[in-house]
């Protein structure tokens, strides 16, 4: 029980973390596209994103071992799709118990909002990025 709380709140802030940069990265490149060039690097999350980004540490080692055999290509695959429908499902719940979803997509690909499949491939690489330190964080005991 301790590892999984241990794990739930390494992901919550691992994940706000990299949100915050990822926006800051991005509004960047929004201003630099824009001719506005603002090098504050402001990013921003929603401590919401916390338990949600949490479950990673509890959903991530349930399923790694069904999939351990897999291509490690294959494996980013099935963990951005359940990112992306994990993501869709926080979004639903956030909109019905809130009023809005925090993030609201309005670009790209997206899926009423909740989701953006062009996302896709960042998503892989965080899944892949996510399995990585699940395994390297297995190893403490707590």
């Amino acid at each position: 029980m301790k590892q999984r709380l241990f794990l739930f709140c390494a992901f919550g802030s691992i994940g706000i973390t990299t949100e915050i940069f990822f926006t800051a990265i991005v509004d960047l490149i929004d201003m630099i596209q824009a001719g506005n060039i603002n090098l504050k690097l402001q990013g921003k999350s929603y401590i919401w994103m916390f338990p949600i980004y949490g479950l990673a540490g509890i959903l991530f080692p349930v399923i790694m071992p069904y999939f351990e055999k897999f291509p490690a290509i294959i494996r980013a695959a099935i963990y951005a799709t359940g990112i992306l429908i994990v993501e869709f499902i926080a979004g639903s719940l956030l909109d019905v118990f809130t009023g809005s979803c925090p993030w609201e997509y309005q670009t790209g690909w997206h899926i009423m909002g909740y989701v953006r499949l062009d996302y896709f491939p960042l998503w892989a690489g965080f899944g892949y990025m996510v399995e990585t330190i699940v395994n390297f964080l297995s190893r403490f005991e707590i």
